[in-house]
């Protein structure tokens, strides 16, 4: 039996935006996992959604983790077409993110309306970063690259020549604000690594 073509034209659309979805495989990060070697962006995405399954029993507000993994698995679908912004790189703020909401339209653009629709408010949501779930979610994507440089002996911080001052200054308020119980784990961690250097 076969599917009527309203279904196949709509399975097609799915299948094309999950086949180009792939691409992000082929998306490098300034990150360093535990062997060395720069981390891909589904790689991140993955992993991120499995600390989102972990670690939301940590998340100071109610949130759904559902939503939150749903974030984590889409957020990082713009880098297809914008690239990796390398946290400690240096970074036109304004056009990265005129390059990631374009990415965001074309590449959601591909899914059936109300699918498209779904994921782009879902993606604008972890952007502005206002919600509960968002919050968490932007957190987790801060909390993950510290603990791969910990685990890879420095990793990005000894490519852009990161001082402990200035890891603080930048990531501490950005992971505090959705997840201060992982800052308050962390931030000692990160302390005693720079000490030995």
């Amino acid at each position: 039996m076969t599917g009527t073509p309203i279904q196949s034209a709509r399975l097609d659309a799915q299948m094309a935006f999950l086949m180009e979805a792939d691409r992000l495989k082929s998306v490098t990060r300034a990150t360093r996992i535990h062997d060395g070697r720069f981390e891909n962006s589904a790689e991140h995405s993955w992993h991120l959604a499995l600390f989102a399954m972990v670690l939301g029993e940590h998340a100071p507000e109610d949130i759904s983790v559902e939503r939150v993994i749903r974030m984590l698995l889409i957020h990082d679908l713009v880098e297809i077409d914008a690239g990796d912004a390398p946290f400690f790189g240096e970074v036109d703020e304004a056009a990265k993110e005129a390059e990631e909401s374009a990415a965001a339209a074309r590449l959601f653009g591909m899914l059936p309306q109300a699918q498209a629709e779904e994921l782009l408010a879902l993606w604008h949501e972890f952007e502005s970063n206002e919600t509960p779930d968002a919050r968490f979610a932007k957190s987790l994507d801060r909390f993950q690259p510290p603990n791969l440089n910990l685990a890879s002996g420095g990793g990005s911080w000894d490519d852009y020549n990161v001082s402990h001052d200035v890891f603080e200054a930048r990531m501490g308020p950005k992971i505090r604000h959705g997840a201060p119980a992982l800052w308050d784990w962390l931030a000692p961690r990160v302390a005693a690594f720079f000490s030995r250097r």
